[in-house]
């Protein structure tokens, strides 16, 4: 069955546009309870965990869900603003049916979106989304009042979470004599992050702690990492790190101010390991995971296998081959041996991890991994469109694909969260990449645009 409002991570839009609006928010929370509570096996009254970025809207659709939730006859756990991995592992810990988390992750604060996790912490499979959507064809009911849910904040959500970061770094593990410029976008990891870093003992100076509903991701944050780069350059840190809106994502950059992609940071996770002896036997990237990423694996011995883009899928692929890294260019990075999801801060240490123990700069152990040039730009359409409907865009990916041959690579995606179609070109030559990017985005533009 082909889903209605479920895309490629939850659902996602633009605040008071259907369906990111109060009252689709309230059935969502009642259809949410009906499937989960039914998943439970009806064993007691279940619980469900809801935590948020710091978009303004977040408060309006908080109250919403936990409305239709409690008249579905859930519990439910409120944590306030927390990393979308927070919620993660407090639904594990909390022994919730699910979590829920409200937030649009990289995107401005006019937009917003829910994300779902299963009561082990992972996203939720398809057969439940459908469930949902079957649900909110349905009347909104009321269970009798005796039955209606209870909702509780839990005050310590934030500590709890900073210790669990810190838990996973081996055991005498520091940062000190580390100088650390970290970015948190105005999101989710505002009064975390900076904590974690500085009580591993490194010396934190943070930006992008200073949400007020409105400038999140704003300037700041792994979308735009040139705050952070000149603030590198200004105060002579060893380096930078950056999260997106709601904590799932992290980039680096060196201490130059050059930035350092999700590729680059699991190429050192990888080699860390590798070294460490901790038997990988391959990684898990995406169509979108740059060649040289591929290409350095592999002399080094691993394995390389890409999945669809989207953490979920790549989660899936490290399952079907029982590996346990993996990731995404734009910084989503999984960890399953330590971790559930993509978790920002978490693969943040992991990167620091292998710094320490290889005794390089973060440019120098990047060196490493020979980068190919990659030129991606992003078309606008109307909405959701088949590119098998096109054969004069099909043409035109088979000229460009014709013409870099075994040197490089073409990709045509739409994206999971917007209304856009994804033109990416990979080359050994930057002036050819861009020239056959531009020439494509054009062609793809005026057939769909």
């Amino acid at each position: 069955m082909k889903k209605r409002y479920f895309g490629t991570d939850g659902i996602r839009g633009s605040v008071g546009d259907a369906p990111i609006t109060p009252d689709f928010m309230l059935k969502l929370g009642w259809a949410c309870g009906r499937v989960f509570s039914r998943e439970a096996g009806g064993e007691g009254r279940c619980t469900v965990i809801i935590g948020k970025d710091t978009r303004v809207s977040g408060y309006m659709f908080e109250s919403a869900l936990e409305a239709g939730l409690v008249a579905a006859g859930v519990n439910v756990k409120l944590l306030g603003p927390m990393p979308t991995p927070a919620v993660a592992l407090m639904t594990r810990t909390q022994a919730a049916v699910a979590g829920i988390v409200i937030s649009a992750s990289h995107n401005p604060f006019y937009d917003n979106g829910i994300k779902f996790f299963s009561a082990e912490g992972s996203k939720l499979p398809d057969e439940i989304e459908l469930a949902i959507e079957a649900e909110l064809e349905q009347e909104v009911t009321t269970v009798r009042s005796r039955d209606i849910g209870k909702v509780l904040r839990v005050v310590d959500a934030a500590g709890r979470y900073i210790e669990f970061c810190k838990s996973t770094v081996p055991e005498g593990f520091n940062l000190r004599g580390m100088r650390i410029a970290v970015d948190c976008a105005n999101g989710a990891t505002y009064h975390i992050a900076p904590s974690v870093f500085s009580e591993l003992g490194a010396d934190v100076i943070s930006i992008g702690v200073q949400p007020d509903g409105f400038n999140i991701n704003e300037g700041v944050g792994s979308t735009d990492t040139s705050a952070l780069s000149a603030l590198v350059r200004e105060r002579g840190v060893d380096l930078g790190i950056a999260f997106d809106g709601d904590g799932d994502r992290v980039l680096f950059v060196d201490g130059a101010g050059d930035l350092v992609d999700g590729d680059e940071l699991i190429y050192m996770i990888a080699m860390y390991r590798l070294t460490a002896g901790y038997g990988e036997a391959g990684v898990v990237g995406t169509l979108m995971s740059n060649l040289g990423l591929e290409l350095a694996l592999k002399a080094e011995g691993l394995e390389f296998v890409r999945a669809q883009v989207g953490d979920r899928y790549v989660k899936e692929r490290m399952e079907a081959e029982g590996w346990f890294l993996g990731g995404e260019s734009s910084g989503h990075i999984i960890c399953s041996d330590v971790t559930t999801t993509g978790d920002g801060i978490v693969a943040a240490l992991q990167v620091l991890i292998a710094l320490k123990d290889s005794g390089q700069s973060l440019a120098e152990f990047r060196s490493g991994m020979k980068k190919y040039p990659q030129r991606m730009i992003n078309v606008t359409v109307a909405g959701k469109v088949n590119l098998d409907d096109y054969p004069a865009v099909a043409a035109s990916v088979a000229r460009v694909e014709g013409q870099l041959g075994e040197r490089g690579r073409v990709l045509l995606r739409p994206s999971g969260t917007e209304p856009k179609i994804r033109v990416m070109v990979e080359g050994e030559e930057p002036s050819e990449v861009d020239a056959l990017c531009t020439e494509l985005a054009a062609d793809v533009e005026r057939e769909l645009g």
